[in-house]
């Protein structure tokens, strides 16, 4: 108990930090899927797995990092991304060999867009808005979510060229004195007009600035957006789309049979070679497998071992009953054992070798019955009184009428004393006989 208290109170400081324990120590790469394992909404809902978990789980060490497009969140049977800018989205389906994953926007983003855009103080028109700006702890894996985008606000509309990564005006955010485009994080703001503004977006965490990240669009066989006119359009659109995130190194591994992981080691993702998850499985299945046969060989002996103790005491009694014969106490079957005891209704003691029960003979005498329960050498017990007690006709023993011995059950018929204690005489000279026959 005392050790108990000392870990106890060793361990008090960090449950009252609100320490993750597990953050002390890190695993090994080819444990990643132990303690990060794919986990699901629902039975028929998307796998979730590296880059993405649940953010209700322990991921500190998984490679989700503090980006909350990499947690999604369960709720009832649904898989649910929320996007920071963009609002919540139902996720479908998920395509790790291709990096791909089919999202369904629950509100519709130009609405969510509307309310993240805050009054700021506007940026410089010669101010380079690039990668550089935004939080780095925002974004700790940097093949996330490629593009990033700015938005800005113009006094005049303009037509931007389709090689200036440049998008809108976006019609559900602009309106007659006033035109919102989006522009590629890597783009200069000073090829804007000089009249366009940078509009900050909050992302909820206390009015911090950041890029607007987006889902971009690309074809099976080139990495990069087809056009980011038509990625920003698609993201901002109410319907059902297919995104993409930049994760080659993972779509590689994923092609090529193996699973893609998080070493908590290197930080960095890494593949775990085909097979690698299989041998595990085997390997815990074979070690389940060799348990459950040593506990059915154990049950199977400890089952044959009691068979065989109970078959050698029933042959022992029925040794002794053949010898002592049938002039002795009369020898009842079970049945009439439990005509005689009216079905065991009236208890009137309990011992350590069994319970008692008042009945009566065919002749009507009075007697009570012993039946022995559970008692360790049960069968010395019922052999000791039968042969000893049987014997003896004395005014201070009980007098034995009759027994019972049918398979493991056993009983013992003693004359009735009304007057007397039942547990003074038929308790303690068993106790008094059984040592005398454990001492021979």
């Amino acid at each position: 108990m005392s050790k108990l208290l000392v870990i106890a109170i060793l361990l008090l400081p960090l449950i009252s930090h609100g320490r993750d324990l597990s953050t002390i120590w890190v695993w090994e790469d080819k444990d990643f899927f132990k303690y990060c394992p794919s986990s699901q909404c629902s039975q028929h809902g998307p796998e979730i797995r590296y880059p993405f978990c649940l953010a209700s789980s322990n991921t500190s060490s998984c490679g989700c990092g503090s980006r909350s497009v990499r947690k999604l969140v369960c709720s009832g049977q649904d898989t649910i991304l929320v996007h920071p800018v963009l609002g919540p989205y139902n996720v479908s389906a998920i395509d790790y060999r291709h990096s791909s994953m089919k999202l369904i926007p629950l509100v519709d983003p130009c609405m969510v867009l509307q309310k993240k855009l805050i009054s700021s103080r506007s940026s410089s028109s010669s101010q380079v808005y690039d990668d550089n700006d935004y939080d780095e702890d925002y974004d700790e894996y940097h093949e996330f979510l490629d593009p990033s985008a700015t938005l800005v606000y113009c006094s005049r509309e303009f037509t931007p060229s389709a090689a200036d990564r440049i998008a809108g005006p976006v019609s559900c955010l602009s309106n007659t004195t006033h035109f919102l485009y989006f522009v590629a994080s890597d783009e200069v703001i000073s090829l804007l007009p000089l009249d366009c503004k940078v509009i900050p977006v909050s992302d909820g965490g206390g009015g911090r600035t950041i890029a607007m990240y987006m889902y971009a669009p690309v074809s099976m066989l080139d990495l990069y957006p087809q056009s980011f006119k038509e990625s920003a359009e698609s993201i901002l659109s109410f319907a059902k789309k297919t995104v993409y995130w930049n994760g080659y190194n993972c779509r590689q591994c994923e092609l090529s049979g193996g699973r893609c992981a998080f070493s908590a080691q290197r930080l960095e993702p890494f593949c775990m070679p085909h097979g690698s998850r299989t041998k595990v499985i085997a390997a815990t299945s074979s070690v389940a497998a060799f348990v459950v046969l040593l506990l059915t060989v154990a049950t199977a002996l400890s089952l044959s071992l009691r068979t065989r103790y109970n078959e050698e005491i029933h042959l022992k009694v029925e040794m002794f009953l053949k010898t002592y014969g049938t002039s002795k106490p009369t020898r009842y079957t079970f049945s009439e054992v439990k005509k005689i005891a009216r079905r065991f209704k009236e208890k009137v003691g309990q011992g350590g070798f069994g319970s008692v029960y008042k009945g009566e003979l065919p002749n009507r005498v009075p007697v009570a019955v012993k039946m022995l329960e559970n008692a360790t050498g049960e069968g010395e017990v019922f052999i000791n009184e039968v042969a000893t007690i049987g014997l003896i006709h004395h005014a201070n023993i009980v007098r034995l009428l009759g027994f019972c011995s049918e398979g493991m059950r056993r009983a013992l018929i003693y004359e009735f004393m009304p007057n007397e204690s039942l547990e003074k005489y038929i308790f303690s000279q068993t106790r008094i006989f059984f040592r005398m026959f454990c001492q021979c």
